[in-house]
């Protein structure tokens, strides 16, 4: 079972109502909550443990502010996954993570794509990006509180691009929802994950930022304060494994 994205304020009820309604605990896999850019790479792995004689994990995917809100507020769930670290520390000042549990779990890197009729290479220097910005907006995870718009202004200042873009910003509540504007032709760029990319058929890159403009991009899994399901754990171990790590790395992600 998974739900897709949805906005957060559905998140809540939905995941109370998944706790209503769900199979008996040991009918049901552990309840994942991820960000919406590891949704492919979640689900293969989780279609991989099930294929192993598990019941499959329950996925629910959605920005990773979203996500620890929920968390914070009593959301049923048996494992987290953070794309940042900001959001897992705030999880763990508040008591909601085993902190023996969090773990670094993968690595991503950044890239501008545009529509793929559009697309050409695009030289990382403020004249070529006003340009091919041109009215905008460039489509943009809020960089506000979403850990791809917070890595994706960093780089974007880093490589002194950041005033050709400001003002002129589309701030999605999620990269998924950044990449739709692309894929839309409601954006003529955006600023997305390189899995991100490798997973959308109808955007090509343009351009990818060096992974020295911004700072490390990690993934972290830990397990939810509480849970006592016992294959959440068997879960993450799978999930930070050499079998898990591979499936990972073909949907995109680096090493931690």
């Amino acid at each position: 079972m998974s739900f897709r994205l949805i906005p957060a304020a559905l998140m809540l009820l939905a995941l109370l109502g998944l706790a209503a309604c769900e199979p008996a605990e040991e009918d049901r896999g552990p309840l994942v909550l991820a960000p919406s850019s590891m949704q492919e790479a979640i689900e293969a792995a989780a279609d991989a443990w099930e294929a192993q004689g598990h019941p499959r994990p329950v996925t629910s995917f959605a920005g990773t502010p979203s996500l620890a809100r929920q968390v914070l507020q009593g959301a049923p769930a048996d494992l987290f996954v953070s794309a940042d670290a900001q959001w897992m520390d705030e999880l763990e000042r508040a008591g909601r993570i085993d902190p023996a549990s969090r773990s670094t779990m993968a690595g991503n890197r950044l890239a501008l794509v545009a529509p793929s009729a559009q697309a050409k290479p695009l030289p990382l220097e403020p004249q070529a990006f006003a340009a091919a910005l041109g009215a905008g907006p460039l489509a943009l995870a809020d960089p506000a509180s979403v850990p791809a718009g917070r890595y994706g202004k960093a780089a974007l200042e880093s490589l002194g691009l950041w005033a050709a873009a400001e003002g002129n910003i589309s701030a999605s509540e999620n990269v998924r929802a950044a990449l739709a504007l692309v894929q839309r032709g409601e954006a003529p760029l955006g600023l997305v994950y390189a899995s991100d990319a490798d997973a959308a058929s109808d955007v090509a890159v343009v351009a990818e930022l060096p992974e020295a403009s911004h700072p490390p991009i990690r993934y972290l899994i830990a397990l939810v304060a509480g849970t006592d399901y016992p294959d959440a754990a068997a879960f993450r171990a799978f999930l930070l494994s050499p079998e898990g790590q591979a499936i990972l790395r073909r949907h995109g992600f680096t090493a931690p």
